[in-house]
């Protein structure tokens, strides 16, 4: 049984959560943390992907993170309901604009090119990509998955909220999932909170936040008028 299903955001803590929840001795990722069926795998067939969460037993859960589910297409979606109906689902959300430069130096890092190789042209590309801009709009990602399946299986959490209150997303994910958050209760806080896959940590000039500004300006508003919150401190 797929119970669970993380969706996204790409570069919003989804290694985090996958990592915290792979020590809870009441989860499981038997296909590891990112499968790629629905976007990348289909031709191994359905019945490849349900063989991989065939039978637990008792009070196990299992699932999957793919960051890149978060941008599937609504037919696509509808697929997964109707094969998944009742599995529940886990959307990180991340300031848009630390997502697109967290994203183009990890892109950096896969091109094998320094810091200093890169042009601002070649930045500007990468956010305006339709793919970054894709991952970056929240609103439409979360509205595409809210139009198939029910609001409450699908919890929404802040990026943020990872290193500032992590027992507290995690109880939230337990309680999401329904298992027991105690098995957390006794790990430090800052063990909790300890990042993975730190990337290089470049400071975001000011002249390309000026342009992300402006790029995610209505993609922003967006998502403050769908959660009904402020996140000018985005901004």
């Amino acid at each position: 049984m797929l119970d669970f299903l993380g969706i996204g955001a790409q570069k919003a803590g989804t290694t985090w959560l996958c990592e915290r929840l792979a020590a809870h001795p009441q989860v499981r990722f038997p296909g590891g943390k990112e499968v790629h069926f629905w976007d990348r795998q289909r031709d191994q067939g359905i019945a490849w992907y349900r063989e991989l969460f065939a039978a637990a037993p008792p009070g196990i859960v299992q699932g999957e993170i793919t960051p890149a589910y978060a941008i599937l297409s609504v037919e696509t979606i509808r697929e997964v309901h109707r094969e998944f109906p009742s599995s529940k689902l886990v959307y990180l959300l991340r300031n848009p604009i630390e997502r697109a430069w967290s994203a183009a130096l990890m892109w950096l890092q896969k091109m094998e090119m320094h810091r200093d190789e890169a042009s601002d042209r070649w930045f500007l590309d990468q956010f305006r990509s339709q793919a970054s801009r894709q991952r970056g709009d929240h609103a439409a990602c979360l509205r595409n998955w809210a139009s198939v399946y029910p609001a409450e299986q699908i919890l929404v959490l802040r990026h943020e909220d990872l290193q500032l209150r992590p027992r507290e997303v995690l109880a939230a994910v337990c309680k999401h999932l329904g298992i027991a958050s105690t098995p957390f209760d006794d790990t430090p806080g800052s063990e909790l909170a300890r990042r993975v896959f730190e990337g290089p940590g470049h400071p975001l000039p000011e002249a390309l936040r000026a342009a992300l500004v402006e790029l995610y300006a209505a993609p922003i508003a967006d998502l403050e008028d769908l959660l009904g919150e402020d996140l000018s401190a985005w901004r």
